[in-house]
């Protein structure tokens, strides 16, 4: 039997021991792993295990030192009774032998301790013996309690560190998988974190932006291009407010712009002092988009209103004034002026009400099989009774061409809104084609002139609403930029595309698709069906 002395000083080296692998290893199993080991060797003992309480209280085997994992199934029993009445129980010594004869191995003594810490109990230690003779001293269960209370220690430590590790791969993979952008900021505002929609929404990699400053990855700037989180960083501008904001534009690294809200949660320290922020980035875009249209759309309907209104009002004054004495010719002038202005607003109402409709999900369509030749040549008709002899116009459409399915009035404005463009967009005359042909289930049709063309960098603007291409013919004529952005609508309606090609100075074409209509079943007599016997 060993002294006191000894006792304290082999107590000591393992504690010691303990602590240095606490200081090196915080993963579970190889900690548990140590620690019965640790145990095992101080008792003397040939064999230990642990067992922790899982989350439905129940013990399970964690580690174990001179037992495989396939005998640990065989210490259910033995842990149910820890569980139910505890290490001093009665029964633990019948629970051993059986256990022992089971086995094949020599189980004949045994101490368990429960390993606690606060008042938390956090599973049992178990050091076994094979001796016979050799029982466990009152010194023993002492020398390893105050091993098992500094295990215990050790083992929380390991599960903390482990929920803490799994709650990082939550907030990880939360953070990573976010529509929005995130990014850390550290205490001199330089990126500590920076998620894929960062990435996505900059063109930068997190490679490069992690460790330089904010104000020069993200670099939000305003409209005249002063970059705010230079100038006017609202982390810095306003210092006392633990969520400030801006909005701007980004430059991605391509090139193309963003327009993003930045929203900033600050983090102090205890003194107060700046300890960092976390930033949301948001692509709001669309929003901008929204109201500059918006703000476009006041001011194009101002602009073509109040012209054909100054117009009748103009005319309708003149007409009605005693004082002057007009002829049969300017009358009927002026009168021709305000039935024109009239139709004018007319036309112009009922885009709007169409884009309203469509705006809102609600425009109907009658759809129909029709001849889309028959109809382009009749729109065709109209049209070249009203202008000069400097324009041709020439149909193109394949011989037998299958009837398309869609609403004929919508495919009629459709046809003269392109035609009616040609015509505008053509100063100097030329010829204007029409024509088709059937294409992978649609009839696949086209407009083209020879007219002023559009650049190409303005071609995927075409089809939104109130755009205007930006040249000196734009300019001198009317129209509110709808004609072709409720062309496209009524198409797609139909499930067609639209597409516009372009060269500056030559002209340009603009095509389209519709779908073909099936094929009718031939009229049959109710007699023929009873005749088959059908």
């Amino acid at each position: 039997m060993l002294e006191p002395q000894d006792l304290r000083l082999r107590q000591r080296d393992y504690l010691l021991r303990l602590m240095r692998a606490m200081a090196a290893q915080l993963d579970a199993e190889p900690l548990l792993n140590l620690v019965i080991a640790q145990a095992v060797e101080l008792l003397a003992g040939n064999y230990g295990l642990i067992a922790l309480y899982n989350p439905n209280q129940r013990l399970e085997i964690r580690a174990a030192y001179g037992l495989t994992p396939s005998l640990w199934s065989a210490f259910d029993e033995i842990l149910h009774v820890l569980e139910s009445e505890g290490p001093q129980s009665s029964h633990m010594s019948n629970e051993l032998s059986r256990l022992a004869n089971a086995l094949n191995v020599p189980l004949r003594q045994v101490v368990a301790l429960p390993m606690v810490t606060g008042d938390q109990q956090l599973g049992m230690m178990l050091v076994l013996r094979a001796a016979l003779n050799v029982g466990f001293t009152a010194d023993d269960r002492q020398l390893l309690s105050a091993f098992v209370d500094f295990a215990a220690i050790a083992v929380n430590n390991s599960q903390l560190y482990a929920e803490a590790i799994a709650e990082r791969g939550r907030l990880d993979a939360i953070i990573e998988s976010s529509a929005d952008g995130m990014m850390m900021l550290d205490t001199r505002w330089r990126i500590t974190r920076f998620n894929a929609a960062m990435e996505r929404l900059t063109g930068w990699s997190r490679e490069e932006a992690l460790g330089r400053p904010c104000a020069e990855v993200l670099a939000i700037h305003n409209q005249q291009g002063v970059n705010i989180c230079l100038t006017a960083c609202p982390l810095q501008l306003f210092p006392d407010n633990d969520h400030p904001s801006v909005e701007g534009w980004v430059t991605h690294r391509d090139g193309h712009e963003i327009y993003v809200g930045s929203s900033y949660s600050v983090v102090r320290e205890p003194t107060g002092r700046f300890g960092g922020a976390i930033a949301n980035i948001r692509d709001i875009t669309k929003q901008k988009r929204d109201e500059q249209q918006q703000s476009t759309f006041i001011s194009v309907m101002s602009h073509e209103l109040k012209t054909p209104v100054a117009i009748i009002k103009g005319y309708a004054s003149t007409l009605s004034r005693t004082d002057v004495k007009l002829n049969k010719a300017t009358k009927a002038e002026m009168l021709t002026g305000i039935e024109e202005e009239a139709d004018r607003l007319a036309r112009l109402i009922g885009d709007l009400l169409e884009v309203s409709r469509m705006q809102a999900g609600g425009l109907r369509l009658h759809p129909a099989p029709f001849d889309l030749s028959e109809l382009a040549a009749d729109v065709v008709a109209a049209f070249a009774a009203t202008v000069d002899q400097r324009f041709e116009f020439q149909l193109r459409f394949e011989p037998k061409l299958p009837h398309v399915y869609a609403d004929q009035e919508r495919i009629r404005m459709v046809l003269s809104n392109l035609i009616s463009n040609a015509i505008k967009y053509s100063p100097e005359g030329g010829v204007i084609r029409l024509g088709g042909w059937p294409e992978n289930g649609h009839v696949l049709s086209y407009v083209t002139d020879e007219g002023i063309g559009i650049a190409q960098e303005e071609l995927p603007k075409l089809f939104t609403p109130f755009y205007r291409v930006d040249n000196r013919l734009a300019r001198e004529t009317q129209g509110a930029g709808l004609g072709l952005y409720l062309t496209k609508s009524i198409i797609e309606a139909h499930g067609g595309r639209m597409w516009a090609d372009s060269t500056v100075g030559k002209g340009s074409r603009f095509y389209w698709t519709l779908p073909i209509a099936p094929p009718s079943l031939p009229d049959v007599e109710p007699s023929m069906i009873l005749a088959n016997g059908e």
